[in-house]
């Protein structure tokens, strides 16, 4: 009966964002009363549950979330973005320009979340091809890859940052592990496959695109940028600060080493709050001041940041909700009784309930929110790396991008393609960062244990 509880709340779920186009926030909270009303969860406890999911989730992610949105708004608005991108597609030159975009996608998408990683790269990529007179899509797909994984591997992005917290997982093992597996999640993507892809669908590399929606775009001239080191030190710094502590801890434990005061400042500023508290700060020095651009400026650029994830983060927050609903009312507890006694893996668990959740709903963040909800009973039972499972979470909320997806449409209008070649070209090469990424991790764990 729980199981078809949820069941029905998905599909009206879907009704409400899709059919009647209603808010996805409003319609998170809307199935998350339903859903608790059918639970039979207590009618003085429910505002209690709902309000509860929402601070909870929140309140862990909102600063690491908010300030990593300013940090990529002041890189990319002081056009260290570009600077990455043009600096490494001139140095690996035409012959290799797929692994130049590549990697230059990843390091920005560190510091980008997707959907503004997409809106900023996508000029230049068209830029790019048109000089080197290739398919605008040849370099697309690379850059979609990297995005794509760094959005479900890498903090401080929403999904396994919000996951990592739900599951209790250390943020910097997360880091390391997503790093390990994002790279050859990329790499299978972002360039076999997609040499595969223009075998299948050939016609799509020969579409013009349209980027009329993203309105005029602003360029830089080379005296106009940062230079190449600043801007890939900035943009990665969060994630030197979070590794080097996490390194640290790890050989503090494996050596036996007593803490101390060192080990504890290493600790402090290695949390993933200090991390991006520091990071824009650094940033506001050599994105802006030291480049005498006004404070004022930097400051808009950051309003303009947060105003543009206010959205997400109600968005988050109702997906908190929901799943504290399906804690609350019991439904992780009675998976967690059928799984009593399985062998099953909790990561393949993650995984699955993930993908499923996402290809009903579309959204990649609330699949992965919700996911948790089910699968937190479920390890009192069946001990795993919690950091895995996050990162399996994240994998299966990747997959099978498709019409329900923003960025389905995004991709398809940006590169002008039919519905037969955005699905054989986008919503493949999400699937595949998806089962890639499981297929990683499932190795790692078999390393690790």
């Amino acid at each position: 009966m729980p199981l078809f509880i949820i069941l029905v709340g998905v599909i009206v779920l879907l009704i409400l964002i899709t059919k009647l186009k209603l808010n996805t926030f409003v319609s998170l909270i809307i199935v998350s009363f339903g859903v608790a009303v059918a639970l039979g969860i207590p009618f003085p406890k429910i505002v209690k549950s709902i309000e509860g999911g929402i601070g909870g989730t929140l309140g862990h992610i909102a600063l690491i979330f908010g300030i990593g949105a300013m940090l990529g708004r002041l890189i990319a608005d002081a056009g260290g973005a570009q600077r990455i991108a043009m600096t490494l597609i001139d140095r690996f030159g035409a012959k290799n320009v797929e692994w130049a975009v590549v990697i230059a996608s990843f390091i920005i998408g560190i510091a980008l979340f997707f959907e503004v990683g997409l809106v900023l790269l996508i000029p230049i990529i068209f830029t790019m091809a048109s000089q080197m007179k290739i398919s605008a899509l040849r370099l697309g797909v690379p850059m979609v890859a990297a995005l794509l994984a760094t959005h479900a591997f890498l903090p401080p992005h929403p999904g396994p940052t919000v996951i990592a917290g739900e599951y209790g997982a250390n943020i910097g093992m997360v880091l390391l592990y997503g790093i390990i597996i994002a790279i050859p999640t990329v790499i299978v993507g972002g360039t076999f496959y997609n040499k595969v892809a223009r075998k299948i669908v050939p016609s799509a590399y020969n579409r013009v695109g349209d980027l009329s929606s993203i309105g005029s775009q602003k360029t830089f001239g080379d005296d106009e940028m940062p230079g190449f080191g600043v801007s890939v030190l900035t943009a990665m710094l969060p994630v030197i600060l979070m590794s080097i502590a996490t390194i640290v801890t790890i050989i503090q434990t494996e050596m036996g080493l007593g803490d101390n005061s060192a080990f504890a400042f290493i600790r402090l500023v290695g949390d993933a709050s200090t991390a991006m508290l520091i990071s824009i700060l650094v940033a506001l020095y050599t994105m802006g001041l030291n480049r005498n651009i006004p404070m004022r400026d930097l400051m808009n650029s950051c309003g303009s940041a947060v105003s543009h994830i206010g959205m997400m983060l109600l968005i988050i927050g109702g997906g908190g909700a929901f799943k504290q609903v399906l804690i609350d009312g019991g439904v992780g507890g009675y998976i967690a009784t059928m799984f009593a006694g399985s062998a099953a893996s909790p990561i393949v668990l993650a995984w699955g309930v993930a993908a499923i959740l996402r290809i009903s709903l579309g959204s990649a963040t609330v699949a992965a929110i919700s996911t948790a909800g089910l699968v937190i009973p479920v390890l009192a039972d069946n001990p795993a790396n919690l950091a895995l499972v996050t990162l399996a979470t994240g994998a299966g909320s990747a997959i099978a991008s498709h019409v329900n997806d923003a960025g389905f449409w995004m991709f398809k209008e940006f590169f002008g393609l039919s519905m037969k070649e955005t699905f054989l070209t986008w919503t493949v090469l999400s699937t595949l960062v998806s089962v890639v990424g499981l297929a990683v991790i499932l190795l790692i764990s078999m390393i690790i244990t």
